[in-house]
C-alpha cells in the first residue's frame, strides 16, 4: 500500500528492477542532493556498462551515446512496469555497438547469437534478455571446424558473407604456392575430408608436399630420383620442358664435354612408357663408348676408348702415353717405347704406317750393301734389335756362310779391324786376299811361286801366324 503522503515526496514509483532502492533513505543512492540523477550513481551500479565506456566498446561509448546522461534514456519513476529500456532490435544499428553487421550476420536473428549460453560473465549470465556479455570472436559463437590446426584469427581467410569458400585465402602465401594444374585442382583431391570424433573434419595443416611423390605415383617408380621438378613443370607432366635442367651427375653416367650440348632424345627414347623410360641406357658407364658410337678401329684397340679419347672432341686425342700399342700388330719394343707417336704417325692415327721393314721408317745407313742381286735387301733386323742399331747381332755362325768364313784368329778379330774404313762401314767389295789386310814380310825372299797371289795360306794357318805347314819336299 502506497503511503498517501508519498507523491508529495517521490514522482512515482519505481521500476522492477529497481524495486529494491524503494524508499526516502534510498533516494541519495541515485540522486546528489539538490541535483539531478548522478552519471557516477547509475555507473556506480552498473559497472559492467562503466566498464566498456572506460575501454571505449559497446553502444554506450558510441558517438550518440556518448555525454548524454543516463536518465535521458533510462529515467525512472514511472510504475513499477515501466521498461526503462526503449529498444527496438529491428530497427537497433549494430554499427553503434562497435560491432558492425555484414554479410551473413545481418540477416540473422538477434537472439541467435545473444544466448545467455554465450555469455562467459556469471552475473551478466543471470539476467535476463540481456543483450550485453556476448563475445565478438568467430569462436565465441562458432564451432573451430579446424579443431585447432590452423590461426585463431578466422578472418584471414573467411568473410561474413559465407564460410565456404574460404574467399580471404591465398595459396600463394603458405608454403606451398599453387601453379599450373595445381591451380584447378579440387581442394579436397589434396585436402582430403576424414572423420574426427563422429564429425567430419577436413585436413589442412600437416600435409606433406616436399616432393611430388607425396601426393602423386611415382610413374618411374624411384628409378630417377625423388626431384621430379628437375624434368616436369606444374603446367602438365607429360611436358619434358625442364629435361635440359636435369643434373646427369646425379647418375653414374656424368655429362661432360660434347655429351652437354646433346639433346636428351638423341641418346633415349622418350616415347616410351614412364616405367621403361631412360632405363635403356642403365648400367652404361662411361668408358663404354661403342654402346653408342661406332667403332671406327673395328675393335683393334679394345673396348676403352676412353684411353685415347675425350668428351671434348673424338678428334681430340689425350696424352697417348697409356695407349696400348701392343693392340696393334706392331708391338712397341726397346728403342721404339720412347718415340714420339707422330714421329711415325704423320697423319691421323688411323691411317696405316708401313712396318714390314726396318726400312719403312729408317733410313739404309748402309746405302744399299746388303741388296742381293734380286733387288731383295736383307732388313736390319738380321744383325740389329729395336735396342739399338750400335750394336750388332750378326754371328760368326752367319759370317760362316759367307765368302769369307772366319776361322781361327780371325775369329777374335773385331768387326771394325776388317770392315770400318775411313770411319764408313763397309760390306761389300772387301779384298779377301792375306796380303790385303797383313803385311808379306818375306816380299822377294820366297819366291812367288810357292805362294800364288801372295796366298799366305800355302804355309800358314789362321790359328797360328807362327805356325807353318811349308811343305820343303816341294821346293826345287
Amino acid at each position: 500500500m502506497v503511503h498517501p503522503g508519498w507523491a508529495q515526496i517521490s514522482p512515482g514509483e519505481l521500476a522492477k528492477s529497481h524495486s529494491s532502492l524503494e524508499g526516502i533513505s534510498n533516494c541519495t543512492q541515485c540522486h546528489t542532493l539538490g541535483d539531478k540523477v548522478s552519471n557516477d550513481k547509475c555507473l556506480a551500479c552498473h559497472k559492467e556498462i562503466k566498464s566498456r565506456i572506460a575501454q571505449n566498446k559497446g553502444y554506450h561509448s558510441s558517438k550518440d551515446i556518448k555525454g548524454k546522461s543516463c536518465a535521458s534514456c533510462h529515467n525512472d519513476h514511472h510504475g513499477k512496469n515501466f521498461d526503462m529500456i526503449h529498444f527496438n532490435p529491428d530497427q537497433f544499428d549494430h554499427k553503434l555497438s562497435k560491432y558492425e553487421l555484414t554479410g551473413a550476420h545481418s540477416k540473422v536473428d538477434c537472439r541467435s547469437c545473444h544466448k545467455s549460453e554465450w555469455i562467459k560473465d556469471a552475473e551478466l549470465k543471470k539476467r535476463k534478455g540481456t543483450y550485453l556479455g556476448t563475445g565478438t570472436s568467430c569462436k565465441d559463437c562458432h564451432a573451430d571446424v579446424h579443431r585447432g590446426t590452423l590461426s585463431k584469427e578466422c578472418t584471414q581467410c573467411h568473410t561474413t558473407e559465407a564460410f565456404e569458400p574460404a574467399s580471404k585465402f591465398n595459396h600463394n602465401n603458405v608454403d606451398f604456392t599453387l601453379k599450373g594444374k595445381h591451380k584447378s585442382t579440387d581442394c579436397k583431391a589434396c585436402h582430403p575430408i576424414e572423420t574426427r570424433e563422429g564429425k567430419k573434419f577436413q585436413k589442412f595443416k600437416g600435409i606433406e608436399f616436399q616432393n611430388c611423390s607425396s601426393c602423386h605415383e611415382d610413374a618411374h617408380r624411384n628409378n630417377l630420383g625423388p626431384n621430379c621438378r628437375e624434368c616436369h613443370t606444374e603446367e602438365s607432366f607429360q611436358s619434358h620442358a625442364l629435361l635440359t635442367q636435369f643434373n646427369h651427375s646425379q647418375t653414374p653416367f656424368a655429362l661432360k664435354g660434347k655429351h652437354k650440348q646433346v639433346d636428351c632424345a638423341k641418346c633415349h627414347n622418350l616415347n616410351v612408357a614412364a616405367t621403361s623410360i631412360f632405363q635403356e641406357k642403365k648400367g652404361i658407364v662411361t668408358s663404354n663408348c661403342k654402346s653408342c658410337h661406332e667403332d671406327v678401329h673395328k675393335g683393334k684397340f679394345g673396348n676403352n676408348c676412353a684411353e685415347c679419347h675425350q668428351e671434348s672432341s673424338f678428334k681430340t686425342l689425350k696424352n697417348m702415353d697409356n695407349f696400348n700399342h701392343g693392340l696393334t700388330s706392331y708391338p712397341l719394343q726397346g728403342k721404339h717405347i720412347a718415340v714420339d707417336c707422330k714421329a711415325c704417325h704423320s697423319e691421323d692415327y688411323t691411317v696405316p704406317v708401313p712396318h714390314n721393314t726396318c726400312a719403312s721408317c729408317h733410313k739404309d745407313y748402309h746405302e744399299g750393301q746388303f741388296v742381293r742381286s734380286t733387288g731383295a735387301a736383307v732388313d736390319c733386323a738380321v744383325c740389329h734389335t729395336v735396342n739399338g742399331f750400335k750394336e750388332s747381332t750378326y754371328t760368326i755362325a752367319q759370317h760362316a756362310l759367307s765368302k769369307f768364313p772366319l776361322t781361327g784368329a780371325h775369329q777374335a778379330t773385331p768387326c771394325f779391324a776388317c770392315h770400318l774404313k775411313q770411319e764408313k762401314w763397309l760390306f761389300r767389295n772387301l779384298k779377301m786376299n792375306c796380303v790385303d789386310c797383313h803385311e808379306n814380310i818375306h816380299k822377294s825372299e820366297i819366291d812367288v811361286k810357292y805362294y800364288p797371289n801372295q796366298t799366305c795360306s800355302a804355309c800358314h794357318l789362321t790359328t797360328d801366324w807362327k805356325s807353318s805347314s811349308f811343305d820343303h819336299s816341294k821346293r826345287v
